[in-house]
């Protein structure tokens, strides 16, 4: 399986997995200039933007350990374009989570990082 092929089929499993704990997937794959973001999702009145990252094992870290200060600047920077773009303004209740599947085991981090 390509690259592309497997991270679709871990990000589909996040999605299913924020649906389950009663989110509503808006945007899947995010994409600006700025950078991108792999779901957006609604959970009640907050927007959350979640990072998904897959490691087939632990030999190199967890998967969630990927999220650095730069991928988090980059995925802040697009979050606030999709705000903007979006018509929310600067004070909208909004979440940044990172969902990290390393194997088959998935971690849910919600309120991984803030803006």
């Amino acid at each position: 399986m390509n690259k592309r092929a497997l991270g679709s089929r871990q990000e589909a499993q996040a999605a299913a997995y924020l649906e389950d704990c009663g989110m509503q997937i808006l945007e899947r794959n995010f994409r600006t200039r700025t950078g991108e973001i792999d779901l957006i999702a609604r959970d009640g009145e907050t927007l959350v933007f979640v990072e998904v990252k897959y490691r087939a094992d632990s030999a190199m870290g967890y998967a969630a350990e990927a999220v650095d200060a730069r991928k988090r600047q980059r995925i802040i920077r697009t979050a606030r374009y999709y705000l903007t773009g979006h018509g929310c303004g600067a004070d909208a209740p909004c979440r940044f989570d990172v969902i990290g599947i390393t194997g088959e085991k998935l971690e849910y981090i919600r309120d991984a990082f803030w803006m």
